[in-house]
């Protein structure tokens, strides 16, 4: 079963930026990174397909983040921009190895299998 493991999480001011990293154990299809602040529930940040030639944003992502992967080392990596302190929250990997997933469900947490152990983002203004 495939494992992910994250990293890059940080403290940064508003308007900054952070990358995340994160690497699969084994090639993988589908992956995303969701997030989670305390009470709130775990939301879809960015999705790419197994090419990297499909990517799907939500609302607070477009524009700001950007998603991509590296197939040959396992690796997938968020470029977060223009950070906002509501983008504070824990940051998770996630990895969909047997989906297809499309614009309307990719953003469901229970249709992916692997999950890392988050890294944190704190943006402060």
């Amino acid at each position: 079963q495939v494992q992910v493991m994250e990293s890059g999480g940080g403290s940064v001011q508003a308007g900054g930026s952070l990358r995340l990293s994160c690497v699969a154990s084994q090639y993988t299809s589908y992956m995303a990174w969701f997030r989670q602040s305390p009470g709130k529930e775990r939301e879809g940040v960015a999705c790419i397909s197994p090419g990297g030639g499909v990517k799907y944003y939500s609302d607070s992502a477009k524009g700001r983040f950007a998603i991509a992967r590296d197939n040959t080392k396992y690796m997938m990596t968020l470029q977060m921009d223009s950070l906002k302190p509501e983008d504070t929250a824990m940051y998770y990997c996630a990895a969909a190895p047997r989906q297809v997933l499309k614009e309307e469900t990719w953003w469901e947490a229970s249709l992916y299998e692997a999950w890392g152990q988050g890294t944190q983002v704190s943006v402060f203004s």
